[in-house]
């Protein structure tokens, strides 16, 4: 499944797959918001294998949710990214969740950051597809190379070359 190359060049920037499953393009997740890319490129994992959560980038947390199915992340070469886990997964209330990172947190990537109750998604009725969106992609990214196939948490899923 998921081997795509290292970062080399020093405008690469790798993002992992936050959590074992299959790692899709952002047009194929099934929420027209993040589909749209209405909030930038990134990839999903759908038919999460595994609930264990790692961080998909190092770098600052700046955004943290109430409901903790979110995370924001500041990489230290300028990417804001989005953790966003499962489609809908607002309304659950954080029931699901244990996403327990403070704001300004340093983490780092492939560091364990908490874990999503798969089965309690989908008894909720909703979708476990979880998504990793670049949120600055129009000003920071200049493309994003997805590595489809079945990925490991921690695993490469995706290469950003970034502007500049």
């Amino acid at each position: 499944g998921c081997h795509l190359m290292a970062a080399e060049q020093t405008n690469e920037s790798n993002l992992l797959a936050p959590l074992a499953g299959e790692v899709i393009r952002i047009d194929h997740v099934p929420d027209p918001v993040f589909a749209q890319k209405m909030m930038g490129e990134g990839f999903g994992i759908q038919e999460p294998s595994s609930g264990e959560i790692v961080a998909p980038v190092s770098g600052e947390v700046t955004v943290t949710t109430s409901s903790k199915h979110a995370l924001g992340i500041r990489t230290d070469d300028g990417l804001e990214i989005l953790l966003h886990l499962g489609i809908d997964t607002v309304e659950l209330k954080g029931e699901p969740f244990d996403l327990e990172s403070a704001k300004h947190d340093r983490v780092t990537a492939g560091q364990h950051l908490g874990s999503m109750d798969i089965d309690a998604v989908r008894d909720a009725g909703k979708d476990p597809t979880t998504i990793v969106v670049v949120t600055n992609s129009a000003d920071r990214l200049d493309s994003l190379a997805v590595q489809g196939g079945r990925c490991d948490a921690g695993d490469v899923a995706a290469a950003a070359t970034l502007r500049g």
